[in-house]
């Protein structure tokens, strides 16, 4: 009989420290069999579309994500078999030809700003996470990003953040906050809700006699 891996799904707005939590739990079972799955790196392929038209992406919109083909790999990665990870290039807004390979592991943290949104990835997973902050520091930090690491300016992060990221977050993030089986007030800085979450997969690997 194979045992399932366990599934933990991480989701919270941008900014919301949700790569912190995600990281904290991954490098605390580093050694052990854990792995991680960006819903970003899912966005659809967009070659066929002309360059000008993928420039118009609404990367916090739902229907960005090719969720049938996420849905498919951790399936797989159930299964114990091995996947092909996709890679986004977003200097052409399309899927690269680069991929990474995934071999099945026994823990599997799903990690997006949407990974709670489809119901048939929330079936998927066995514990739920939602990393909930608030939204003066998630713009405070996703300035501070988008303009040490990505080269923009201010002008062009506000922008996105008052015309896109704003109202995206409001009308499909905030909502899948009910689904979450726990809730994680200021993400990485919660020591103790992180703490609390090891242990809880610690059972859970316990009880499927994986450690």
């Amino acid at each position: 009989m194979i045992k399932k891996p366990v599934v933990i799904g991480i989701a919270g707005g941008s900014g919301s420290g949700k790569t912190s939590v995600t990281k904290s739990i991954y490098d605390f079972f580093q050694g052990h069999s854990i792995a991680l799955i960006e819903q970003d790196y899912y966005y659809k392929d967009q070659s066929g579309i002309p360059y000008q038209e993928r420039l118009k992406t609404n990367y916090d919109h739902p229907l960005a994500f090719d969720n049938d083909l996420l849905i498919e790999h951790i399936q797989q990665l159930q299964q114990r078999l091995p996947i092909n990870k996709p890679v986004y290039d977003y200097t052409v807004h399309t899927r690269s030809v680069n991929i990474i390979p995934v071999e099945p592991k026994d823990v599997i943290i799903l990690e997006g700003i949407l990974v709670l949104e489809d119901q048939r990835l929330r079936n998927l997973m066995d514990i739920k996470l939602f990393v909930d902050t608030d939204a003066d520091l998630r713009i405070i930090r996703r300035l501070l990003r988008d303009i040490n690491e990505r080269g923009r300016t201010i002008d062009s992060v506000v922008n996105q953040y008052i015309n896109v990221v704003r109202p995206m977050h409001n009308q499909f993030i905030e909502p899948t906050k009910r689904y979450a089986d726990i809730i994680i007030p200021e993400g990485g800085q919660n020591h103790v809700a992180i703490d609390i979450m090891v242990t809880k997969i610690q059972t859970i690997l316990e009880q499927n006699s994986i450690v």
